[in-house]
């Protein structure tokens, strides 16, 4: 990494996220992380992080990063990962990728294990899951590639993500505590929450679509600046009407023969 002097923002090698998660923006992370880079900040903020599809696609970083996701799996996992590395590549190493280890895992509820094995079976599950479901998860096999789970390929993927949070630091907030807490004039936020209609996505009472004019209220007083990603929707058109829409459209691969057109809107004051 190097520092820029003018830009003082640190050049970081992007990276990809650890594991499939549903809407992780492989679609739409270049567009965003090109707007990012437009925006002067000192730091840089996600309250809905997911596994990263934006934030470890990033090439510039300000010195303060703060992620953060009301799922624990997810932070569970990005805190053993950056503090625990060798001994989280210990549990892994003879894991096999196995329909009825899929679904033997899926029955261990999270907190009877240690924090490593949690951390084990919430990447194996996201690996091997079809679609890189959070929830409802179905065990994913393609007839012409070989196993999600491959642990040769998934180590130099984890080594780059241990190396990439260092000096970020990890919360466990919801977004309305998180916000107001790192919020100041020279922060930016990318926002990127469930989509409007799949609030459950993610696990059951995680995000409320009240919350989605919980979110709008915290965004008209926000001292910072924010990005914020959703679908494109009347409904959402309404509920953040006081900011500025750039619409999007995204096409869609089904079955692999059809592809489907889908709009969506970055938000943004």
């Amino acid at each position: 990494m190097s520092l820029t002097e003018t830009t003082k923002y640190y050049e970081v090698e992007p990276t990809v996220p650890v594991a499939p998660y549903l809407g992780g923006k492989i679609r739409l992370a270049k567009k965003i992380i090109t707007r990012i880079n437009t925006i002067e900040h000192t730091a840089y903020c996600e309250p809905f992080v997911g596994m990263g599809g934006v934030f470890f696609r990033r090439n510039m970083r300000p010195k303060a990063e703060f992620i953060n996701d009301y799922n624990g799996e997810v932070v569970n996992l990005f805190r053993i990962l950056r503090e625990h590395y060798p001994q989280f590549m210990e549990v892994l190493k003879f894991q096999i990728s196995s329909r009825r280890e899929f679904e033997r895992m899926v029955k261990i509820a999270p907190n009877t294990l240690t924090d490593l094995q949690r951390a084990a079976r919430f990447l194996y599950l996201q690996k091997t899951s079809f679609g890189g479901r959070v929830s409802g998860q179905s065990f994913g096999v393609t007839k012409e590639r070989g196993s999600r789970f491959d642990i040769t390929k998934i180590a130099p993927i984890l080594e780059d993500v241990y190396e990439r949070l260092s000096g970020v630091t990890i919360e466990n907030l919801s977004f309305e505590k998180f916000i107001p807490r790192y919020d100041k004039s020279t922060t930016l936020f990318y926002i990127d929450p469930p989509y409007y209609t799949n609030e459950n996505d993610y696990g059951r009472d995680l995000f409320r679509r009240s919350d989605f004019e919980v979110l709008n209220e915290l965004l008209k007083g926000l001292k910072g600046r924010f990005i914020l990603s959703l679908n494109d929707r009347p409904e959402v058109r309404e509920i953040f009407k006081s900011f500025n829409f750039e619409e999007v459209s995204l096409k869609y691969s089904l079955a692999k023969v059809t592809t489907k057109t889908v709009g969506e809107l970055i938000i943004s004051n």
